[in-house]
């Protein structure tokens, strides 16, 4: 069976892949997006500490014995802890300057971080094992849907609508936007900024080491896996536009899809259609599609 002359099974595979690729795109894209929106720091390292997370997890395992699931439970906490010792120790300095201070700096640990675990563990990739509960899967006769993969897809629906709900209906949410808007205000009112401050850049930085540790099975774990990859999420946080948290997450999985249906139909672009989608929203609506103009 064929759809517009394409086989099904390498239609809906395609699909599948841009479904799973996109899912990454929206939780990453989502961290940037909360900590751009509500701290106005353009993370540039969030590329590295994703990479973190998937060496986290590899570490616990190979080191300690811990397996996937413990592994997605501890290292958030340990990607976020580091996160909070950066915000501490050096982007709290920069928040009366230039965006651009902020994002140097971030650029540098990135290159850093990505430096110091390609001298320890080498430029190749490392394997690291689907958990045994979700090996296999169905095949429903046009395409073979793995059981990780799937489980990927609905955790970071659920990571991410979770988080939009939190900063939007909640709140602790109304919390965290006034204190951008007016942080003397939100403080005359007993609540302590720059803790709440501390804790969202880490919250932002968790997001992107659980991330890493669901891209572990599927893609190597790589020193250089965050650099092939933040290049595409800025992209998509732009689309989406800067700071809009639904905009990221929706924008992700779309343009996810149609990365997957360009690779079908026109492969050679497909490494370039999100950036040339980019070009066309930031001439039409340079504020992006889900973003506000200020």
């Amino acid at each position: 069976m064929e759809i517009f002359g394409i086989p099904t099974q390498a239609l809906f595979g395609q699909l599948l892949i841009g479904l799973i690729n996109g899912s990454f795109y929206a939780l990453l894209s989502l961290g940037l997006a909360v900590i751009f929106g509500l701290l106005n720091i353009i993370n540039f390292s969030h590329g590295a500490q994703y990479m973190l997370g998937a060496f986290c997890a590899y570490l616990l395992l190979n080191k300690l014995g811990i397996g996937y699931w413990w592994a997605l439970l501890i290292t958030p906490f340990v990607v976020g802890a580091t996160g909070v010792v950066i915000e501490r120790l050096m982007l709290s300095r920069l928040y009366k300057l230039d965006h651009l201070y902020g994002l140097l700096l971030t650029f540098g640990l990135a290159l850093i971080i990505q430096g110091i675990f390609r001298n320890e563990f080498g430029a190749s990739g490392l394997p690291y094992s689907t958990p045994p509960q979700l090996t296999g899967g169905p095949k429903p006769g046009f395409m073979f849907l793995p059981n990780y993969r799937a489980w990927v897809i609905v955790a970071s629906v659920i990571v991410c609508l979770s988080t939009w709900y939190v900063i939007e209906r909640t709140k602790l949410g109304s919390y965290l936007r006034a204190a951008t808007e007016n942080p003397q205000l939100v403080q005359a009112f007993g609540v302590n900024v720059p803790r709440m401050i501390t804790l969202t850049y880490g919250f932002g930085v968790g997001l992107a080491g659980l991330a890493g540790v669901m891209a572990a099975p599927i893609y190597q774990v790589s020193p250089q896996m965050g650099a092939d990859l933040i290049i595409v999420v800025f992209a998509v946080v732009v689309i989406g536009g800067m700071g809009s948290i639904l905009g990221s997450v929706l924008t992700g999985f779309g343009l996810g899809l149609v990365e997957g249906l360009t690779k079908v139909f026109y492969p050679e672009a497909s490494n370039t259609v999100i950036f040339v989608i980019m070009a066309i929203v930031l001439l039409i609506k340079p504020a992006g599609l889900f973003g506000t103009q200020k």
